[in-house]
């Protein structure tokens, strides 16, 4: 039986949708207690209705102070995974002040303060523990039309290397994943917007498919657990190999 996460307090953002859902309900089915976070209300219903041990909070982490409340209502935790996130299909020409914010906010600002959080009580408490963060292959390659999307997730990969960094010799490892697109309900939304960018994207990916909601999650346990225990500010690709590749 596998015992990595076995009584593991878990705080999971971005819980009531696709990757972080997923996420929440296969850690709790390996004995965590996971601590579900989303601004919606009732995809946090739903999460607590298939599987009732999962504590839910609603909270927008975009408010700094809010947030921040919540995160050290909650105590002290072993383990985060900053996964919520917004994207924004859009011409840098087209793009306006609001749009920036939103997106760093979320993608940056918010992961920023929940680590902090979570790690202060971490490193008072005297105790291990281990962060992923849900980046994407945008902060390595240019998308066109997604540039601050981009920006906000090369910022994200460069908080993980940095935070690994300075929480290392507190026993804190820091790491993320990069998926490709997954056809997560956003992922299918902005595939839909663009005819024919799917199959092109395809073409460049030898494995030739886009990653399951599973293997993402797959990935993030991983990082979490104890065999990954030398593993530490890494940006690990689950993509397929479409990154590696320049035609």
């Amino acid at each position: 039986m596998d015992t990595h996460f076995q009584d593991k307090r878990v705080i999971v953002t971005g819980a009531g949708k696709g990757i972080g859902r997923n996420l929440s309900i296969t850690l709790a089915k390996l004995g965590a207690k996971v601590i579900a976070i989303s601004r919606t209300a009732e995809d946090l219903d739903e999460l607590k209705l298939e599987e009732p041990s999962i504590e839910i909070h609603t909270q927008d982490i975009c408010d700094w102070n809010k947030t921040r409340a919540l995160v050290e209502d909650i105590g002290l935790v072993d383990m985060l995974v900053n996964n919520a996130g917004v994207d924004m299909h859009k011409p840098y020409l087209e793009c306006k002040e609001e749009d920036f914010d939103r997106i760093f906010s979320t993608n940056v600002k918010a992961a920023f303060n929940i680590s902090q959080a979570v790690v202060k009580g971490m490193v008072e408490n005297e105790k291990s523990g281990a962060i992923v963060n849900v980046s994407s292959i945008a902060a390595i390659s240019a998308i066109h039309s997604l540039g601050i999307y981009s920006c906000s997730k090369a910022a994200l990969d460069m908080m993980t290397k940095s935070m690994a960094l300075e929480f290392g010799p507190h026993k804190i490892r820091v790491n993320s994943v990069s998926p490709t697109s997954v056809m997560t309900k956003m992922g299918k939304a902005f595939y839909d917007s663009i005819p024919g960018l799917a199959d092109a994207i395809l073409k460049r990916v030898p494995i030739g498919r886009f990653p399951e909601e599973d293997e993402v999650v797959n990935a993030i346990l991983f990082l979490l657990s104890d065999k990954a225990a030398m593993i530490n500010g890494i940006l690990m690709p689950v993509d397929g190999g479409h990154i590696i590749q320049f035609l």
